[in-house]
Order: C-alpha cells, then structure tokens, then sequence
C-alpha cells in the first residue's frame, strides 16, 4: 500500500453534489480529491434548462450552471482526477482504500456522490431525439410545453407525480402504461384519475417516438389487441425508473433498490463513508437538495477526518462551518 496516494478525504463523483461537498471540505481545510469517470457535471449536462434552482430568476441551462460548479471547484483549487473507481475496501490502520482502475488511494474518510439516472426509454428515435422532446425530469422542462400536448410513460409513483405535475401546466396529458392498472400509490392514482385532462392509456407501450428536429408523435402498440397507433404529441416524458450507480458498492454499503441508505448526517452503515444526491435513497431528486445533502455529508466528513486527527472540530475551524459567509 505503500505506492497509494494519501488524502483526507476522497470524494467519488464530479457531479453538483461532489462538487459542493468538495467545495465545503476545502473550506474546513480538509485535503481533498474528486474521482470522476467522465466528464464533470453528471446529469446536469441533460438538463436543458432548470428553472427551479434559487438565484436564477431566469433560469438557467444545466450545462451552464454544471460549468459554474466546476469552476468553483477549481477556484478552491480541489483537483478532479479522471479516473473510475471500482471499489473501496478497509486499511488495516482503519482508514479507507479507494480503489480505481489506475490505483489506489489510501483516505481517512469517502463521500459517495456517484448520482443515478432515470432508466432510459430504448426504442427508436428516443435516445436521438432526448432534449428535444423527450425528457427524464418533468420538474426541469415541463415548463417548456406549457399549453401543450404532451405524454408520460411509467405507472410508478414517480410517473404518476410527472403526469399531476405536467397537468397544472400542459393542456393535455397522456398517462401511458403498459399495465391495465397503475403502481403508483392509492392516493395519487385517485388523484390522477380524477383529472379531467389526464387520459390513462392502458396496456400501451411506446414502439417508437417520431420526429425530425423535435418529437412530432409516439407510435404506440397496444399489448392486448396489439393494434398500433399514432399519437401526436409535443413532448415525451419517461418515468420508467431509475439506476443508482452503486455497483461497485454492494457488498460494502446498506442500499436499499440500489440506493445508498444514510441517515440525517449522511452517514452510511459504514464509519468514515458518507453518501449525497441521487445516489442516496431519498424521496426527492433536485438540484437543490442534491446541494443541501453535500452541504450536510462535508460537515459530517469535516467532523470524522477532526477525530481522526485527535482534534475536536471546533478546534479546527477557522471561519465556522460554513466558512466566512456563515449567517
């Protein structure tokens, strides 16, 4: 173990919530690396604009607002390695090994931040026409289709809250499962049902979504009678589920369908590791608490990496936990 890099604290993902966690952890003056396999930003990149996150009146495209992080990140001088990791295991000295597909890197504490992405739709025209029409979070661009005709295929909870969302918006909401009846709890599916310009289409799936520059109509089959269709529409949402990125941790972490279980601190069942953002099992999944769970995993990594130098934290702050802008 002797040729593996040291470091305090060891955070796995370039997206928002590493890159905030990073971003606090430097400010308590902990070193501090990011391992990122890609391109920085995470699922920020797919959003086309994000309307919701305070400060920007405006909104702003995740693109751009991945880019803004990143360059906080940099001018907090917290370098991002490329580099996968494939595994963490315990150091007989009770640290952590993080282990990657170029080495090894020996940390007193771990940050998971891996993100996770909504299951994607694999049939023709889907994957092409994504983000121009075809969209995994109804929250970030159901803004765009406002007085339109859209659709949402899924029969979860999360499909079920696009669709009542998208319907105080859109003129026209089409709920399409491939099931006679939904997964979603009872109170929402009543909730749904009772909608007037909600209309469910039972035992359907989506063969393909049609379009030259943008989404102009679904073809869909019936599963039942198999009799195909085309359904004119101005935007499609997909909600058929989502994938954590916690492979490579499942025989370390408790995850509960993939997910990573913390509690309020953002302390897994293991001491030393923490999780933030998608990744984690949670209900929400936004920009903003994405943010909020990093804010909170960096101060409970600041408070672990203090004891294991032999200091209480308070000992090391120097501006308090949130630095010099700390109301």
């Amino acid at each position: 173990m002797s040729d593996a890099a040291e470091v305090e604290l060891v955070i796995v993902g370039a997206g928002v919530a590493g890159c905030t966690a990073a971003i606090y952890a430097k400010r308590y003056g902990i070193d501090v690396v990011i391992l990122n396999n890609g391109v920085p930003g995470g699922q920020l990149l797919t959003v086309s604009m994000i309307e919701n996150f305070p400060g920007f009146p405006e909104g702003i495209s995740g693109m751009e607002l991945g880019q803004r992080v990143q360059q906080q990140v940099e001018n907090h001088e917290v370098e991002i390695v490329q580099e996968q990791v494939t595994g963490i295991k315990r150091h007989d000295d009770g640290r952590w090994v993080v282990q990657t597909s170029d080495g090894d890197w020996l940390t007193v504490a771990v940050i998971v931040a891996t993100g996770a992405s909504r299951r994607p739709l694999r049939v023709a025209g889907a994957q092409k026409l994504r983000g121009h029409g075809v969209s995994y979070c109804a929250t970030c661009d159901g803004f765009l289709y406002r007085d339109e005709t859209v659709a949402v295929v899924g029969g979860g909870n999360t499909a079920v809250e696009d669709a009542l969302y998208l319907a105080d918006i859109c003129q026209k909401v089409y709920l399409i499962h491939r099931r006679d009846r939904l997964r979603a709890d009872p109170y929402l599916t009543q909730q749904v049902l009772s909608r007037d310009n909600i209309e469910p289409m039972w035992q359907t799936v989506v063969q393909e979504v049609v379009g030259n520059e943008e989404v102009e109509q679904l073809r869909l089959r019936n599963t039942g009678t198999g009799e195909e269709q085309l359904l004119p529409v101005s935007g499609l949402f997909v909600a058929i589920g989502i994938i954590a990125y916690t492979e490579w941790l499942q025989d370390l972490l408790e995850l509960n369908n993939g997910f990573v279980t913390t509690d309020m601190n953002m302390q897994t069942n293991q001491p030393g590791i923490y999780a933030a953002g998608d990744v984690r099992d949670t209900v929400i999944r936004q920009v903003a608490t994405a943010v909020g769970d990093a804010t909170t995993a960096a101060y409970s990594a600041y408070q672990y990496v203090c004891r294991h130098r032999g200091q209480e934290y308070g000992e090391y702050k120097q501006s308090g936990p949130a630095g010099p802008e700390q109301p």
